[in-house]
């Protein structure tokens, strides 16, 4: 390994960042159980044999909350830790233990009654006093970890050591993420219906994404430098680039501050946030798909696998982004490859670590192919909804509802049928590579 490659300080970081890993694993487990409900509910043929059309809603929301929300942050997490220093070992593991019990609430809340599915967008919420339990409890856990995050990921010298302070960043952005979900709940007005959801976790929905994306390029600088092809950019510039992508989310609290939250023009600034603050990661991505073209000749490994299919799914929903025009699975097509393009990077960045924190080495042909696996799946999965969002079919619709009238929405979305159950299968051969790596001792 190259020397560029950061090195977890043992004890109770490393300790935190397997327990984290564990976490995340299982929240994969119960969210790609849910993904085969979600496929078979709207794939055509399918969905007419096998009523799941009530199933497919509330499947949603667990589905999405576990794979996106519970996974991301949790990945999250153990990048803080591998990245971070020994102190305050207190507050991590309170964190941990309440995000843990927060994760198996929301887990079996559909099995309690009156679970009534609400499908906003960022973190849709069953309506019941114990799914609102474990996403306030999970919230308090995660607080916890983000505050540690804070004060010990902190580099020793500013423009020194990128990784560090991309970690830092993206934890500053957690940190104001979580500032505007409590901000909204305390601000905006109560009202029936999913408009109130909405307009909750709008703004810190938005914030999330600046953490996921600069996340995202801290794991693929990670996984170059892993394979031998560390940036080709000094420290310091590496860190300004950092900093720079960064600089849009100081206008998160300016928005809540200046506009009320939840209006009209809250939602209109936030959006425009996403438009004119994403290009600011502009000399990142460049210097991922620089990086990206550096590894081709390194020798076959996961992480690299993951490295390829991360960059392409990411850069293909940057592109579909621009392309939403009006309510259509254009925009889920968007949202699930930006953020399957996080999921990969995080899964080759998982690889690199399980060795590094003490489990086995992630090895064979299955964990070589499994991220191309995932990600075609995933591809031909949100080409599908690309193609039939242009045909006009509606999202966050299943079944009969769908109203596929026409052969080319036909098409598409049978592609989407395909692609997210190879996804599926792709992201079950992720949990069995890593499950047999961490029932294995090993060694940095």
């Amino acid at each position: 390994m190259a020397s560029a490659v950061p090195v977890p300080v043992a004890g109770t970081p490393v300790s935190l960042a397997r327990a984290w890993l564990w976490l995340g694993v299982m929240a994969l487990i119960g969210s790609g159980l849910l993904a085969v409900l979600l496929v078979l509910s709207r794939t055509p043929g399918i969905q007419d044999v096998f009523p799941l059309k009530d199933l497919f809603r509330a499947a949603l929301v667990v589905h999405v909350d576990l794979s996106v929300a519970v996974w991301f942050m949790a990945f999250a997490v153990v990048i803080w830790c591998a990245l971070g220093g020994p102190g305050l070992a207190w507050l991590g593991w309170s964190g941990f233990g309440l995000a843990a019990l927060g994760t198996g609430l929301m887990t079996i809340s559909p099995f309690f009654p009156g679970a009534r599915p609400v499908l906003n967008n960022y973190i849709p919420v069953l309506e019941q006093p114990l799914f609102f339990a474990s996403l306030w409890i999970f919230a308090g856990g995660l607080t916890l970890a983000v505050l540690r995050a804070l004060l010990t990921t902190w580099p020793r010298r500013l423009l020194g050591e990128p990784l560090r302070l991309g970690a830092l960043v993206g934890a500053g952005a957690a940190c104001l993420a979580l500032a505007a979900f409590f901000w909204s709940w305390a601000m905006v007005p109560r009202v029936d219906g999913e408009i109130y959801y909405e307009v909750l976790f709008w703004g810190g929905g938005h914030t999330l994404q600046f953490q996921h994306a600069l996340l995202m390029v801290v794991a693929w600088l990670w996984i170059a430098a892993y394979l031998g092809r560390p940036p080709v950019a000094s420290p310091r510039a590496l860190s300004i680039m950092f900093l720079v992508a960064a600089l849009p989310l100081l206008a998160v609290p300016g928005i809540y501050l200046l506009v009320p939250a939840g209006s009209l023009p809250h939602m209109e600034l936030f959006a425009k946030l996403m438009i004119w603050g994403h290009p600011y990661m502009a000399p990142l991505i460049l210097l991922g798909a620089w990086s990206l073209w550096a590894v081709r000749g390194a020798p076959t490994d996961p992480a690299k696998s993951a490295f390829v299919s991360s960059f392409t799914l990411f850069a293909l929903g940057g592109v579909l982004g621009y392309l939403i025009h009006g309510v259509n699975v254009v925009i889920p097509a968007h949202y699930h490859g930006s953020t399957v393009g996080v999921t990969l990077a995080f899964m080759g960045l998982a690889y690199v670590l399980l060795p590094v924190l003490g489990f086995g080495r992630a090895a064979g042909r299955m964990a070589v192919w499994q991220p191309y696996v995932y990600g075609a799946g995933q591809l031909i999965h949100v080409l599908g909804l690309a193609w039939s969002g242009g045909y006009g079919v509606q999202r966050k619709v299943a079944g009969a509802d769908q109203f596929l009238t026409t052969l080319p929405q036909k098409i598409g979305m049978g592609m989407m049928g395909l692609g997210g159950l190879i996804a599926v299968i792709g992201g079950l051969m992720f949990v069995l590579v890593c499950l047999r790596a961490l029932s294995r001792r090993g060694g940095q």
